[in-house]
């Protein structure tokens, strides 16, 4: 079992920067690929972001891409997603996941998935 924990939402104006962290507990984190969806009231979970077990490869949903970051530290069993550029459309509760399968996490159904931390973006 793995547990996530994620942090870091909040409330901050277009054009501004959050970091999101997802801490992970109860096995290593570097077994798994870890992602970031997001889902807002009455819409589908969609995909934000993934990164495999070594940080080596990444991948992004083309509305982020250049502005969202992921990136992982297994030795702190965290993974951290840092959004730049933000736009209201970015609201949303952000969820992160892990997975062994990089496909299980880009079609956001995880084996693994924490409690979720909301951004807003006001315009």
């Amino acid at each position: 079992q793995v547990q996530l924990v994620e942090s870091g939402g909040g409330l901050v104006q277009a054009g501004g920067s959050l970091r999101l962290s997802c801490a992970a507990s109860g096995r290593t984190l570097s077994l798994y690929v870890m992602g970031w969806f997001r889902q807002t009231p009455g819409k589908e979970r969609e995909f934000v972001a993934a990164i495999n077990w070594s940080g080596s490869n990444t991948y992004y949903t083309d509305s982020v891409k250049g502005r969202f970051t992921i990136s992982r530290d297994n030795a702190k069993n965290t993974v951290y997603l840092q959004m730049n550029s933000l736009k209201p459309e970015d609201t949303a509760v952000y969820y992160c996941g892990a997975d062994r399968r990089l496909v299980d996490i880009t079609t956001t159904q995880p084996d693994f998935r924490g409690q979720g931390t909301q951004v807003t973006v006001s315009s």
